[in-house]
């Protein structure tokens, strides 16, 4: 059995935007500051890391407010989800049917976002049930102990499978992708769909670099490590 961990944005899908302006929309709503993560880069971090890195650059200290601006950051989320520029990566709906239908392969989610910013990402393009768990921004602000995270669930939902993380495989668009797979001993396909390039990417530690997932016979192969 082989676990497929998959991040979300940049590699499964483009919210549109949507995550930033919520994220935004929720800074200027709870401290009245406009643009408030310009100049703070996203890539590959967890939410409570960008954040936190967002509270660090204007001088504030959240002071057990962090789940009502969760609550806030949600709420805009759902509310701008639903937007014209939202889209799926290439190939991305086709590598996961091929995958769901093999009795050796289990899906899961390792990503930054945390888990009902995840859910309600997936949910326009109707994946969520592609994913029974994972591990999320929510569980640790650190993207390096999800791993960890992830593999124990899925041994709670599996008790018979006898896997570790060697037979585990993250999945992403980022160099921090890769360093939370390979720090553990996993797996990684870097796929240049986000803002990183396949040559920046083969710079990294991955095991597979794909300019994109459309070649799913090719993706599939890459999975056999």
């Amino acid at each position: 059995m082989k676990l497929v961990l998959f991040d979300i944005d940049g590699t499964l899908l483009d919210s549109g935007g949507a995550g930033s302006r919520a994220l935004d929309a929720a800074f200027l709503q709870m401290f009245s500051i406009d643009n408030a993560f310009r100049g703070i880069s996203m890539c590959g971090k967890t939410d409570t890391e960008i954040i936190n890195e967002a509270l660090d650059k204007h001088g504030i200290v959240m002071d057990g407010q962090l789940p009502a601006f969760i609550r806030i950051y949600l709420e805009h989320l759902r509310a701008g989800i639903d937007n014209p520029g939202k889209k799926l990566k290439p190939g991305v709906k086709d590598a996961l049917n091929a995958l769901e239908i093999m009795k050796d392969m289990a899906l899961g989610l390792l990503t930054g976002n945390i888990e009902e910013g995840a859910r309600t990402k997936l949910k326009p393009f109707g994946l969520n049930e592609y994913f029974p768990s994972g591990a999320f921004g929510s569980d640790n602000a650190d993207r390096n102990v999800l791993l960890p995270i992830a593999l124990e669930r899925f041994r709670t939902r599996h008790p018979q499978a006898a896997i570790t993380f060697e037979d585990c495989t993250v999945i992403g668009d980022t160099p921090r992708d890769v360093e939370c797979a390979k720090l553990h001993g996993a797996h990684a396909i870097a796929v240049a769909t986000g803002r990183y390039t396949a040559a920046e990417l083969l710079a990294t530690r991955a095991d597979l670099v794909l300019n994109d997932l459309s070649d799913t016979a090719g993706f599939l192969k890459g999975l056999n490590f």
